[in-house]
């Protein structure tokens, strides 16, 4: 059951640092909808049933903006927000800690571990980022300035006060931080380094891998080789904008697929249990950007390191 995401703190606290859904009431011209119940029956029951809609309404679980629990036989009112707790389903944790590489009273710039994403999202929730860090440290309005995939490590920024999220977010939005990635794959002596690679990236919603195709370009990566050894490369990746898997589809590309990439070139089964041993072989390393509040030039680097590398160094 999804509701509309969260939109300000609602009348309900968080859960295993969590907030609240939140559900607005849709206009009903045509007056399908006699009772609150009745809506969210027809909204909610084909995913959970409407037996369980009932449970959650008797229940008390629908809370309007003044904290009262809504029964579910009012008159529907459109326009009305309703906030609910989702039932979260189990979730394997991941063995590994949110790092904290840098924290003051606006930011917290963290070292999110392979596996685990930043945010909620699909069947992970609980085990994610920001609801780790939201328990961990006691910062319930804490929200990340932007996204790292799921399966890549490294820094990841997150505003510690609402007020403040606007400027940080736009930082990214305007790609005015400078990313810098590092990864592992194969070495082909015959490819030329350093190289800039451009295409148009096209990822389809639903569709696991991303693709390129012919057109104007969209994506540009800087690649640069910094050593190999035993057939292996270390790259560092520059990204100039923000694709979709931009660096994992342009190394692939390239013929240099990431080392335990379970989409490029072959989408790996998605029902396979985490293996916690083969984690992607990409890190976010630096961050660099001049901070939007303070004015204050600020340059954070992951502690993290690639475990594929021969000597890990």
């Amino acid at each position: 059951m999804r509701g509309r995401g969260r939109v300000g703190a609602g009348p309900l606290p968080q859960r295993d640092g969590v907030d609240a859904a939140r559900v607005r009431l849709p206009e009903d011209p045509g007056g399908a909808w006699a009772t609150v119940r009745d809506h969210l029956r027809e909204r909610f029951g084909g995913a959970v049933g409407g037996a369980e809609v009932d449970a959650m309404l008797d229940g008390g679980r629908f809370v309007a903006a003044d904290g009262r629990a809504v029964d579910g036989d009012e008159p529907y009112a459109a326009g009305l927000s309703l906030w609910f707790h989702r039932d979260f389903a189990p979730e394997e944790p991941v063995p590994f800690p949110v790092g904290i590489v840098h924290r003051d009273e606006r930011l917290i710039v963290a070292d999110k571990p392979h596996f685990l994403a930043t945010t909620p999202r699909g069947g992970h929730v609980t085990e994610t980022a920001v609801a780790r860090l939201r328990r961990e440290l006691g910062i319930p309005a804490l929200q990340p300035a932007h996204r790292l995939d799921r399966l890549t490590a490294g820094l990841v920024l997150f505003v510690v006060r609402p007020e403040d999220r606007g400027a940080y977010q736009t930082l990214f939005r305007d790609r005015a931080v400078r990313k810098e990635y590092e990864a592992v794959a194969a070495h082909d002596p015959a490819l030329g380094f350093p190289r800039t690679v451009r295409s148009r990236i096209v990822k389809e919603r639903g569709v696991l891998a991303a693709r390129e195709e012919a057109g104007e370009p969209n994506s540009e990566s800087r690649i640069e080789l910094l050593d190999h050894r035993a057939g292996l490369g270390r790259y560092r990746l520059l990204p100039a904008t923000g694709r979709t898997h931009q660096l994992r589809v342009h190394m692939n590309a390239l013929g240099l697929p990431l080392l335990h990439d379970p989409l490029y070139p072959v989408i790996r089964p998605q029902d396979a249990a985490e293996d916690w041993t083969r984690p992607l072989q990409l890190l976010a390393r630096v961050l660099e950007f001049t901070d939007p509040v303070t004015g204050v030039p600020h340059r954070f680097e992951s502690r993290l390191r690639l475990s594929e590398w021969p000597g890990g160094t």
